[in-house]
């Protein structure tokens, strides 16, 4: 399978000369396209600032970061901009919707600002939210719905764009326990489905156990790695906790 992101040798570097952090440690990995991987590590392990670099938020200091064929860390500031939007979506905890807006616009928002034609966005939104199992609150205000609903129309709005590579930050950090099983059980389908590509950041076994894989970070490098294979995900989640164990403490110290 090709490689939808590439991260080669990255760096990252905080402060000056006087009291420099490295917060990312000459760190490599590949993920493939249709792959769906986490990201777990302690708190400043450098996984935030990782997935703030590969998201064109933050720079890495040295090294290259390449997703689908570009190399970003070359790309102008009018250019990032562009392949931003083409190219990746992004799921955050607090969700990020425009309140004014009801879940059918917060999700047509993506496809007008990428240009697309009025006439082909009313089908690519319900598309999506049959997918998602949002079709019901297309025409709710987020104020209108559950948490769990606004992250899986955040989610929506995310993938609408068939963007090559969709990030997600704690993306069940905001929601009850059948909230999360609900959402993750709705990236699971599309990973497996529709074959889209997702890099998860989480501090929660249970969530990184519906990922293919893990990488754990610590200390701004790749700690361990696990890939669940044809582990159930009963199994896959205890092998997570065998990681945090390695690590020390139990997943609430720890993550």
């Amino acid at each position: 399978m090709p490689s939808i992101l590439h991260a080669s040798h990255i760096e990252k570097y905080f402060g000056n000369k006087g009291n420099v952090t490295k917060a990312i440690d000459d760190l490599s990995f590949d993920v493939e396209k249709g792959d769906f991987v986490g990201i777990m590590g302690p708190s400043g392990s450098g996984k935030t600032t990782l997935l703030n670099c590969i998201s064109t938020i933050d720079t890495v200091t040295t090294g290259n970061i390449t997703i689908n064929g570009q190399d970003i860390t070359k790309l102008k500031k009018k250019h990032l901009e562009k392949f931003r939007r083409d190219e990746l979506g992004f799921i955050f905890q607090d969700f990020n919707l425009l309140d004014t807006l009801t879940a059918f616009e917060n999700i047509a928002l993506a496809l007008t600002i990428q240009g697309e034609k009025p006439s082909n966005i009313a089908s690519k939104v319900q598309t999506t939210a049959e997918k998602l199992e949002i079709s019901s609150v297309l025409n709710k205000f987020p104020y209108e719905m559950s948490g769990g609903q606004k992250q899986r129309v955040a989610s929506a709005r995310a993938i609408v764009t068939n963007p090559s590579l969709v990030l997600a930050d704690e993306p069940t950090g905001a929601l009850d326990s059948k909230s999360s099983r609900l959402l993750l059980e709705s990236f699971e389908k599309l990973n497996q489905d529709l074959k889209t590509t997702i890099l998860m950041v989480t501090h929660d076994a249970f969530t990184a156990s519906y990922a293919n894989r893990i990488l754990f970070i610590k200390d701004g490098q790749i700690f361990n790695e696990l890939v669940k294979g044809t582990d159930t995900r009963k199994e896959f989640f205890n092998k997570i906790m065998e990681v945090v164990t390695l690590l020390g403490g139990d997943a609430d110290d720890v993550f």
